[in-house]
């Protein structure tokens, strides 16, 4: 019996202020830091029954301790979900949140259920990447991919070397204007709409409260030039173009747009298409170019169509890779207007969400923009791209 495929929309999105590694959320559990997102959401959408909510995705690159068990039905139960609301976990690394989000828009399309939630958490000051990880040795005795591979840094200095024309100074630009932009971001008051205060605890047993992110800084283009190249001496990737180590969740609310319009909740995009591919590990900061070629070509758009883009800023090279392919200008407004990863920080498979929200909260704001994108690159060598349409874009009314 055919069937039609349903519009699914992005209702709302949250996230806790990101962390340092080690830092604010030293002494607070990863679970709780999915948990306050999901509640929030529940508290800031009431016309949404608790009930209605059919399927909760959570994502965790690092699926052990208190981000293990199953994430996604202890999260829904321990954040007051009905008993009756199933969950399961997710990990594609760094796009496990937006994974998460697309898996249950595949549900939601095809009619298995009308609403959803899915999110993503890393604590990776608790949970480093990789901990616990028996790599089958094959991977290299065969070798099938380059060791380099597995060294996410390798990886970005390994593209340094097929794209030459991105030099260092333009990633320690590129970075500089990362922090800018966040920190006029946080003066404009764009970012805090969608902050979820966080209890924290200190090693004493005191306590405070989270309410910005912990990790953007003030710098310069002369101190950045002074920074450490780690994985290569003499080497392009440093700690100041580079996404920093860092914990934090996020969580989303999808649906069926029909199903949206009934319970009069707020349509802040609906998606249009996504892709992911598989590049060669070694320069798995690639992925996005293919990803985004992918889902343009299935969404019958090119690549001037889209108004917006929110990149993940996993490292500087790896955007201006993506950039420099799409002929687009590294100060091109479009691109990641309120800053990125680098000075945000990169929670792992929490990230595609705050790209999502982020993205939303600029379409609301530009009824000009019909069509905007998230894109980022995935360890082991993959990339991703969403595509969304702007339900403001004046050119539909």
């Amino acid at each position: 019996m055919p069937r039609s495929v349903r519009d699914v929309v992005f209702v709302d999105g949250v996230r806790t202020p990101f962390g340092k590694a080690g830092g604010m959320y030293a002494e607070t559990r990863a679970d709780d830091l999915v948990i306050r997102c999901i509640r929030e959401l529940l508290h800031r959408n009431p016309a949404l029954p608790p009930e209605r909510v059919e399927e909760v995705a959570i994502a965790a690159t690092t699926q052990i301790g208190d981000q293990g068990l199953t994430l996604g039905r202890t999260a829904a139960l321990l954040s007051g979900l009905p008993k009756t609301v199933p969950g399961f976990s997710i990990d594609r690394m760094c796009a496990g949140a937006m994974t998460a989000v697309t898996s249950v828009a595949g549900g939601i399309a095809m009619g298995s259920y009308d609403i959803a939630i899915a999110g993503g958490v890393e604590h990776m000051g608790r949970h480093p990447m990789g901990e616990g990880v028996d790599p089958n040795p094959r991977i290299l005795a065969e070798k099938l991919v380059d060791p380099s591979a597995l060294v996410m840094g390798a990886t970005a200095e390994n593209l340094h070397d097929r794209v030459p024309n991105v030099t260092k100074e333009r990633c320690d630009a590129f970075a500089l204007a990362s922090q800018e932009k966040v920190a006029k971001a946080y003066a404009d008051g764009k970012i805090q709409p969608d902050l979820v205060s966080m209890a924290t605890r200190d090693d004493e047993g005191g306590w405070g409260l989270a309410t910005v992110d912990e990790a953007p800084r003030s710098t310069s283009m002369e101190k950045l030039a002074t920074l450490r190249t780690p994985f290569r001496p003499h080497g392009k990737v440093s700690a100041g173009n580079a996404a920093g180590i860092n914990d934090g969740a996020t969580a989303a609310i999808l649906a069926d747009a029909d199903t949206a319009r009934e319970l009069g909740l707020p349509v802040a995009m609906t998606l249009v298409q996504y892709a992911y591919v598989g590049v060669e590990p070694e320069i798995m900061g690639y992925g996005p170019v293919p990803a985004a070629e992918k889902a343009l070509k299935k969404a019958g758009l090119t690549i001037d169509d889209i108004g917006l883009f929110e990149l993940n800023e996993a490292f500087a090279v790896q955007v201006l890779a993506f950039l420099d392919h799409f002929d687009i200008a590294d100060d091109d407004p479009r691109v990641n207007p309120w800053g990125g990863a680098i000075a945000i920080g990169h929670p792992l498979a929490s990230s595609g969400i705050r790209l999502m929200t982020q993205l939303a909260r600029q379409f609301a704001e530009r009824p000009d923009v019909r069509y905007g994108m998230n894109a980022m690159c995935i360890g082991i060598g993959m990339g991703a791209a969403v595509i969304w349409e702007n339900p403001h874009w004046e050119g539909q009314k």
